[in-house]
């Protein structure tokens, strides 16, 4: 499925190639903070598939607590987080956040990780979850 999105302010736009059955939810902490609410919505896109089409988002890299480092871009105007990867060499894949496609309706995540840390107050999404998997 093609798509294209980009930050809330426009200054980064993006397209992609991806598969919208491999959608989900992830209840980390880590998102849970980076994005401010309950969970984050991601779509990989494989970095052949992945391309921006305008402007230069700003990487901050995390460590997470197994000391693996992910690539976390934003906007540097207007915050948005456009998408994750991993640091170093090798082949990447963009964990491509979906509230910033266009085509976030069809985006219907698949599965949840993590879900030990989903926040107690959260409804039941009828999904397959997936335990310790980032």
């Amino acid at each position: 499925m093609k798509i294209d999105g980009g930050c809330h302010c426009g200054a980064i736009t993006y397209e992609a190639e991806v598969d919208p059955e491999k959608t989900s939810i992830c209840h980390c902490t880590d998102c849970q903070q980076l994005t401010g609410t309950a969970f984050r919505v991601t779509v990989p896109a494989p970095e052949e598939n992945y391309r921006i089409t305008s402007g230069e988002p700003k990487i901050y890299i995390k460590t997470g607590g197994s000391g693996a480092k992910r690539a976390q871009a934003f906007c540097g105007n207007c915050g948005s987080h456009l998408y994750a990867t991993s640091v170093g060499d090798g082949p990447k894949v963009y964990g491509i956040r979906a509230g910033t496609a266009r085509q976030r309706e069809d985006l219907v995540p698949r599965q949840q990780k993590w879900h030990r840390s989903a926040l107690h107050w959260l409804p039941d999404f009828e999904i397959a979850t997936v335990e310790g998997e980032r």
